[in-house]
């Protein structure tokens, strides 16, 4: 039997945590049974690239942000027709809108919407964001076969919202336990190309610079943290996070602690990061569906504290501390407390993080669940 057809249909392919599940679901995507293709709405970014080394072909429709056009939605119908493919899945609120439309006039194609976001309507998006999510929740119960969630926050969130509830399915996104894991070789030789002593705590925050990431709240309570441990250090990496960013530089120079941070920009070794850390965080204060970085931390073996925002307190579970958002002296202590367990239990604590996301979020499993959709789909096309 040939492989099934899948189309991907991604808002874009920039280096977001959406993007960067969509690469890993392809690349563990089981190519006996499925042929993949990914379309980008907008132009192609780095994510992009590294599907096509799997061998996966990428095309752009070259749309503008914020700016749709009938040329675009023309060739997208028009390339849907030629591919034929068995099952659409589509990434992001913009994808599912023009995806969903384009899959019913080229054939009533079975399609499952991609819903990354925890709150629809929080700010921070673009001004087509919240009317093009509004029309969705509408034609969700026409459209989509399925809207596969990324976290039960992100469920709930939209029900609410008016989707259809009982198309809604949750997949949470899944970590590669190859790729992140404890390294004692990276710990040492990070801290030391950093210039941070081996002995010394570090707490580690990765995101982009994004008031979602509420990267003043996470300098505030580092304000907090000094005072207490001065010798404690910060890393902080993620786009926009350099000091040449007037605005977070301030931030820092004003809770007196330059000398405690390390602002290290986009990195691509954030596994080896990551393995430094004592601690990680996420601070964020809306809008996180699934932190994909909580996940990731926890995969090599670091404890987080968290902020109470998108499922971050389901995927610490106990092997973590959750706190409310924009609460610097709750987020402050949180990392005391952890600190003072010592090392070793710090050690211990972080390789039940690494079990915790083994038994819950394991890429092959939810890689599984993915294909299992698929499958049924395809066989509804067919019905």
């Amino acid at each position: 039997m040939s492989p099934k057809r899948i189309l991907f249909l991604a808002t874009g392919l920039y280096a977001g945590g959406a993007e960067l599940m969509l690469l890993r679901l392809l690349s563990r995507l089981d190519r006996q049974r499925f042929m993949p293709s990914v379309i980008s709405l907008i132009q192609l970014g780095p994510v992009s690239e590294k599907i096509e080394r799997l061998g996966i072909s990428v095309r752009s429709l070259g749309m503008q942000p914020g700016k749709p056009n009938l040329v675009s939605i023309g060739r997208l119908l028009r390339w849907i027709r030629q591919d034929r493919p068995h099952v659409m899945q589509t990434w992001m609120y913009h994808a599912d809108l023009l995806g969903g439309v384009a899959a019913r006039l080229a054939g009533h194609i079975p399609i499952a919407w991609g819903v990354r976001h925890s709150d629809p309507l929080t700010q921070g998006y673009g001004p087509l964001t919240v009317p093009t999510v509004k029309l969705c929740a509408r034609l969700s119960r026409w459209i989509p076969k399925r809207i596969v969630c990324c976290s039960e926050a992100s469920r709930e969130a939209h029900v609410a919202f008016g989707y259809t509830a009982d198309k809604m399915v949750v997949i949470p996104n899944g970590v590669d336990l190859t790729a992140l894991k404890p390294d004692p070789v990276a710990r040492r030789l990070t801290r030391q190309a950093l210039g941070i002593p081996t002995e010394a705590s570090v707490i580690g925050l990765v995101g982009r610079f994004h008031p979602q990431k509420d990267h003043q709240n996470f300098v505030c309570a580092a304000k907090r943290l000094v005072s207490m441990r001065p010798s404690v250090h910060f890393i902080l990496c993620g786009e926009g996070v350099t000091w040449n960013n007037r605005e977070l530089a301030a931030w820092i120079d004003d809770a007196g602690i330059r000398e405690n941070c390390r602002l290290l920009g986009r990195r691509e070794d954030v596994p080896q990061l990551m393995a430094s850390f004592d601690l990680a965080t996420s601070s964020s204060c809306f809008g996180e569906s699934f932190a994909n970085v909580v996940s990731e931390a926890m995969s090599c073996g670091v404890p987080c504290v968290v902020t109470d925002v998108g499922d971050s307190a389901h995927i610490v579970g106990p092997t973590g501390i959750v706190v409310p958002p924009r609460d610097a002296e709750a987020l402050a202590r949180a990392w005391e407390h952890m600190l003072n367990l010592g090392q070793e239990q710090l050690l211990r604590t972080g390789l039940q993080a690494r079990q915790r996301i083994k038994d819950n979020f394991d890429l092959p499993n939810i890689v599984d669940r993915y294909q299992t959709m698929f499958d049924d789909l395809a066989i509804s096309r067919v019905a």
